[in-house]
């Protein structure tokens, strides 16, 4: 055997074997997904048979675009009833039941939610494989070697909760595929150690004052829940980062270089501007494959306005089957508007763009966006709306219960509130520090200080680590 089939073995192999520790019920599923995307992408790429007369070329080749368009609708719709019969299916039921007034209904979509666990990795894995036949539908060529796609498909690095990758990159990849540098190695371990302080070293231990509070809404004030939201926010950011951190430092041990997903999101002044540092392959995905097939900006103001709002409110469908997730991309889809509609003001008059260019006005903004954001979290964090309902109706002048912060503060986290928010103040300074020193004085630690702080950063990670780690949040998505 080659030893390029071999490395593609080993990449197929480790990553059924990952994936088997966590649900070995579900990889005849993606196993299913895999060899179907393939062979469609096939399908969809076939070259058209160019043995026919000048005068029957245009006519054929209408019939074949129309022919292809067809096999990728089929596809796509495949891929869709597959992700929504797991994931949406109780989401459905419940609601349609409620409407209704139909308790059968519900009791149904009871037992399909207690009896069917949703695979992991099935909304990340959906969309790259409408990535792919959308890719090949548009030009790009279709892969004819099946080991190569499904060590794309498979490569447990990003199979979980991606980065979401395209193909073609990474198949580029593959073709020059060689054993890792020294540099490369170092960065790697670097990587994975940033990973682990953000998630086991900070974002698990905002979690539990997180959780303490969310989980007692009744009896917490208004300050309390306020701390809980901002907590909330950064515990997501370091959770999900540093899985990707996690992911990428993993890929790059073993020679491949997966992309960035986060850009110090909220130092963001608008809002267009955090999707494009939140999330960003997501971001990626959902404007090539979804805002720019519906026309994107080009038809007009209000059109531009209502594309933004239907990708929206589907990036929100897909992070979860609840209506908090809906209202939550409802909430980031109006904001967006708004956006769009000051930006195209500003255009016209002078005065306001050169407010919001000025310090202040970029002050101001960066203040309107976060506190968008960040409220925009309880929705996330509370998908059913009677919890985060709750929670948006005590935001303001509600005193909290005493003996609910001798409970939370004084008994279990042993931090008062002062100090915890004084934590989290120094958080958001800490990421606008290191933004100014990466990304204004250009300036980055040898390889040699990284090697050195790699096993400090794990040891604290590992020492300081709660007692119970719990799972990252974005395997629910």
């Amino acid at each position: 055997m080659e030893q390029r089939s071999l490395r593609l073995w080993v990449i197929v192999i480790a990553s059924l074997v990952f994936y088997s520790s966590l649900q070995v019920q579900y990889v005849p599923l993606l196993l299913g997904m895999t060899a179907v995307t393939f062979f469609w992408g096939k399908a969809i790429g076939m070259p058209m048979n160019w043995r026919i007369s000048n005068e029957d070329w245009q006519y054929a080749q209408q019939d074949w675009d129309q022919r292809r368009l067809k096999l990728l609708w089929v596809g796509i719709a495949l891929i869709l009833l597959l992700l929504l019969g797991f994931k949406y299916v109780p989401f459905l039921l419940e609601s349609v039941g409620q409407v209704s007034s139909q308790e059968p209904v519900i009791q149904s979509a009871d037992w399909i939610r207690s009896s069917i666990v949703a695979p992991l990795a099935i909304s990340f894995f959906s969309f790259e494989c409408i990535a792919y036949l959308v890719d090949i539908y548009r030009g790009a060529p279709a892969t004819h070697d099946f080991l190569k796609f499904a060590a794309y498909k498979l490569f447990f690095p990003k199979l979980i909760s991606g980065p979401i990758t395209r193909f073609h990159p990474f198949a580029a990849q593959l073709q020059t595929l060689q054993f890792p540098t020294s540099p490369q190695v170092v960065e790697g371990l670097w990587l994975i150690a940033c990973g682990a302080i953000k998630k086991l070293l900070l974002a698990d231990h905002l979690g539990n004052v997180v959780n303490l509070i969310f989980d007692n809404i009744e009896r917490a004030g208004s300050a309390d829940l306020w701390l809980a939201t901002f907590a909330y926010g950064l515990q997501l950011y370091l959770d999900f980062s540093g899985y990707v951190d996690v992911a990428r430092g993993s890929a790059m041990l073993l020679g491949f270089e997966l992309p960035q997903n986060f850009n110090f999101p909220y130092l963001s002044t608008n809002i267009a501007d955090f999707w494009r540092r939140w999330h960003v392959t997501l971001g990626d995905w959902l404007r090539n494959y979804l805002y720019f097939p519906l026309g994107g900006s080009r038809q007009g103001l209000w059109r531009t306005c209502l594309n933004l709002m239907i990708v929206m409110l589907l990036a929100g469908i897909w992070h979860g089957a609840a209506w908090g997730f809906v209202v939550w991309g409802g909430l980031h889809g109006l904001a967006l508007i708004i956006h769009r509609l000051a930006e195209a003001g500003s255009l016209r008059w002078k005065f306001w763009q050169n407010w919001w260019q000025s310090l202040p006005g970029v002050l101001l903004a960066w203040a309107i966006t976060q506190m968008m954001v960040f409220t925009s979290w309880i929705f996330f964090r509370l998908p059913d709306l009677k919890d985060s309902g709750l929670a948006i109706r005590r935001l303001f002048g509600q005193p909290g219960d005493i003996q609910f912060a001798q409970k939370i503060y004084v008994e279990t986290l042993q931090i008062d509130r002062f100090h915890i928010t004084l934590f989290l103040l120094m958080l958001m300074i800490g990421m606008a520090i290191a933004y100014a020193i990466h990304r204004g004085l250009k300036l980055h630690l040898n390889w040699i200080v990284k090697l050195l702080l790699v096993p400090l950063c794990l040891f604290a990670a590992w020492l300081l680590a709660p007692n119970e780690a719990p799972p990252y949040i974005y395997f629910d998505f």
